[in-house]
């Protein structure tokens, strides 16, 4: 693999993870938390993201071959999760495939919050997990393979600091430049979901090419 498609797998899952995005969320959870219980969430959720992230880059494909789904079939859902996901993000919304009205009435009873729903499925939601488990099919080697992980480590690593100076970031930013984020990141998901489309439907369809 070329180094410029690990830059391209890095902004992919940056963009569908949105830690940006998570900042409100995140304040809202937090908000009767002392600094140092918040600290602790956001470094359990960076952590959490990593290692969902992982599993599925590392074991996507024999899960998926244990159902009979094949690879073409997962990319094209899986970009047109994406999409839909984007669509959502270009209207400053976040998409229920991440977070359902239901989920969030119930989120305000939990105590724990860090590995859900932060980590799954705010962050480490199906798209990023249809991303990561595509983008690991391109992995023909186990360096390539361990290059993946570290652009997961390091979106994760992002994720951790960005919940950390939420607080600072949120008030520099306020609700427009939150939305401004979100919606740059969406219109980046949506050349990815129609690509990852295009590309399943070849191969399901190799006549279309």
């Amino acid at each position: 693999m070329e180094y410029s498609l690990y830059l391209k797998i890095f902004v992919g899952i940056l963009a569908i993870v949105n830690p940006l995005g998570a900042i409100p969320v995140f304040l809202s959870l937090c908000g009767d938390r002392t600094p140092k219980e918040s600290y602790a969430v956001a470094r359990v959720t960076g952590i959490s993201v990593a290692l969902v992230l992982l599993i599925s880059a590392w074991l996507g494909k024999p899960l998926l071959n244990f159902f009979g789904i094949g690879i073409p079939s997962f990319r094209t859902s899986g970009g047109l999760l994406i999409l839909l996901m984007a669509i959502a993000m270009m209207h400053a919304k976040q998409s229920h495939a991440k977070r359902s009205p239901e989920e969030k009435d119930a989120d305000s009873d939990k105590d724990d919050v860090a590995v859900v729903p932060l980590a799954i499925p705010l962050l480490a939601g199906p798209g990023a997990i249809s991303l990561v488990v595509v983008e690991g099919q391109h992995a023909a080697h186990l360096t390539d393979r361990l290059l993946i992980s570290l652009c997961i480590v390091a979106v994760s690593a992002i994720v951790w600091i960005t919940l950390l100076l939420a607080e600072p970031i949120g008030k520099r930013l306020g609700v427009t430049g939150l939305n401004i984020a979100t919606r740059i990141m969406g219109l980046l998901l949506s050349a990815i979901g129609i690509q990852m489309i295009a590309e399943g439907l070849r191969q399901l369809f190799p006549g279309l090419s």
